[in-house]
């Protein structure tokens, strides 16, 4: 192998690590619902090249205010998909969206990107 072959072979590697690290190993941000009037848990989320908090933790048995405030125009970040609650929702950008919810079991449910790429989870507790 001449130089050429080992630096391309070296930031193709590191580039590889980088995406791996990007969608497995980057450290998660946890919000935790606030209470507000009437009881209502309330999170407001940024949706802007992932989920920002991306875990979001909530009580049991109390209803759920998910706001996603998509602060970009990217096509992956459109839609949103929480399965486990059958909601599916367009995502228009620069725009506030509300998704309310009544967990009545306690888990680990996923939301995704309508492409599947970001991905999030809701923690019922």
């Amino acid at each position: 192998m001449d130089a050429t072959q080992v630096l391309v072979t070296v930031i193709g590697l590191g580039l590889m690590a980088f995406v791996a690290w990007f969608f497995f190993g980057a450290p998660h941000r946890v919000g935790v619902a606030a209470p507000a009037v009437g009881g209502v848990q309330q999170v407001d989320i940024q949706v802007k090249g992932g989920y920002s908090p991306d875990v979001i933790e909530v009580q049991r048995g109390q209803p759920v205010q998910l706001r996603f405030y998509r602060d970009e125009t990217t096509s992956c970040s459109e839609e949103l998909l929480m399965p486990d609650f059958n909601v599916r929702r367009d995502l228009p950008a620069h725009q506030t969206t509300t998704v309310d919810l009544l967990p009545q079991q306690a888990g680990r449910f996923e939301f995704t990107c309508g492409m599947h790429m970001l991905r999030g989870s809701l923690v019922v507790k």
